[in-house]
């Protein structure tokens, strides 16, 4: 039995990396800092041993490759020591090309926003139709138990990153995947501490565009340049186009585009919280999605994930259906709690545009309900104070914002206070923050806590709060 040996294995990737890797017959461990529910669970139950820190001494593991994952920098003390030692190492998303995806017919959903709701509803998608993928998503499904597996058939279904792949390699993860159906969902600027700016990453995008084979094919939203401008730049697959997110005040309107012949997938009829609509291709009507997905952005995920579907032969009837049995995925406008009419939800939202989208789904939900917006600017991007122009105006829709001020902030968050129109404050310790939001919750309410990270356990502690209270 081969061993590989996984540095940051708790990142979500890397543990539905580890996962698949028992999966095949691996014997595997793996090391790493801060580990949190749910990855560290699943990693448990799948018996991977977990080590906590980073020290020298697991050499003596003498696994047969080390995995180093993208958070692993130059300094790190088993790093240090694999390089010293000439042992032999990869990076995560370059094992998973040679051990995982070769001969398979990948589907890879890319973008700024959504990678992780469209990857688990294609996956479901596929699912439903008993076509039994293999998938690895960045969280984890609803209507799944896991958040990877090698599946029964050839398909796969992969959230494809467009984050560096290592200390070693700075090329986009996705580059390394190959797919046949490749999904863009929407191109913003985001992870600054890596990009210089929106053409660096649009240069990635069509790095892995490139890829796509003859008969393969491009899904994209139309009228986005950012998304036009790498298609531009050269495509060579077949391509169909969906339309962009724009929820017209009339629930008859379409969304986004001006009559069904200017794009090939869009959506009619559709409910004021985008929880009904029609799915047409081209000029036919072909099902309804009756779901719990909130907002205009689930609806883009929702047609993207029917294209791609699509792809593989499967009807958009099925995938109608298929998604009005979609539960959600954890950690995405998750409901937690629901202590006698406040309820409580976690929620992944780390750049302005999901903020805002996020809380406007709530929005047309709740109606005049208090919505208190919970905030840790925890992403690097958001550490570096790139969007902060933008946070401001992100929050519109709820009705207190309370933002969490971590020490590793480097730009001052009174700023944007200062700049909301909505009732707004800074709390600087997780015991503040608790008891504020206590203190501002009264029935009926929605608190949404919005962090790409543990955020200190927060969500369980304010639970136990406010039924103290």
């Amino acid at each position: 039995m081969k061993h590989i040996h996984i540095l940051g294995i708790c990142g979500t990737f890397m543990g539905s990396l580890a996962q698949l890797a028992v999966a095949k017959g691996y014997r595997v461990t793996g090391a790493d800092t801060n580990v949190y529910p749910p990855m560290s669970t699943q990693l448990e139950a799948a018996g991977i041993e977990l080590i906590e820190g980073f020290d020298s001494e697991q050499l003596s593991l003498k696994p047969d490759m080390f995995i180093i994952g993208n958070a692993i920098s130059r300094g790190n003390p088993l790093l240090e020591a694999i390089l010293n030692a000439g042992l032999p190492y990869t990076s995560g998303p370059q094992w998973l090309s040679d051990h995982v995806l070769q001969g398979k017919w990948v589907l890879a959903v890319s973008g700024t926003h959504g990678k992780t709701t469209t990857s688990s509803m294609l996956a479901w998608i596929l699912e439903y139709a008993k076509m039994s993928p293999g998938y690895l998503i960045g969280g984890v499904p609803n209507n799944f138990s896991v958040s990877a597996r090698l599946g029964e058939t050839p398909f796969f279904v992969i959230e494809a990153d467009e984050y560096d792949s290592a200390f070693f390699d700075k090329r986009s993860k996705f580059v390394h995947y190959r797919p046949r159906t490749l999904v863009v969902n929407n191109l913003e600027f985001d992870h600054a501490d890596i990009f210089d700016d929106l053409a660096a990453i649009q240069r990635q995008f069509h790095h892995v565009v490139r890829t796509i084979p003859e008969n393969g094919r491009v899904i994209f939203p139309d009228k986005v340049p950012a998304i036009d401008d790498v298609i531009s730049q050269g495509c060579w697959s077949e391509t169909a186009t969906m339309s962009q997110s724009h929820l017209s005040p009339s629930n008859s309107s379409s969304v986004g585009i001006q009559s069904p012949s200017s794009t090939t997938w869009f959506a009619d009829s559709i409910s004021e919280d985008g929880e009904c609509f029609d799915v047409y291709y081209e000029s036919d009507k072909q099902g309804q999605v009756n779901w719990s997905q909130l907002g205009e952005h689930n609806i883009a995920n929702g047609l993207a994930a029917i294209a791609a579907a699509h792809h593989v032969g499967v009807t958009a009837e099925v995938s109608c259906a298929a998604l009005s049995e979609f539960g959600g995925v954890k950690r995405r406008m998750e409901c937690v709690a629901d202590v006698n009419g406040i309820k409580v939800y976690d929620d992944f939202a780390h750049h302005p545009s999901a903020i805002a989208t996020t809380l406007n789904g709530l929005r047309k939900k709740v109606g005049k309900e208090k919505i208190i917006a919970v905030i840790e600017p925890r992403s690097n991007t958001m550490r570096m104070g790139v969007h902060a122009a933008h946070l401001a105006e992100s929050v519109a829709n709820a009705d207190q914002v309370l933002w969490f001020n971590p020490p590793s902030l480097s730009w001052d968050i009174d700023g944007v206070i200062a700049a909301s129109q909505v009732l707004s404050e800074r709390c600087d310790t997780l015991d503040n923050l608790i008891a504020r939001i206590v203190e501002s919750s009264e029935a009926p309410c929605h608190i949404v806590i919005m962090s790409n990270g543990g955020f200190g356990g927060v969500h369980g502690l304010l639970v136990d709060a406010l039924n103290d209270a």
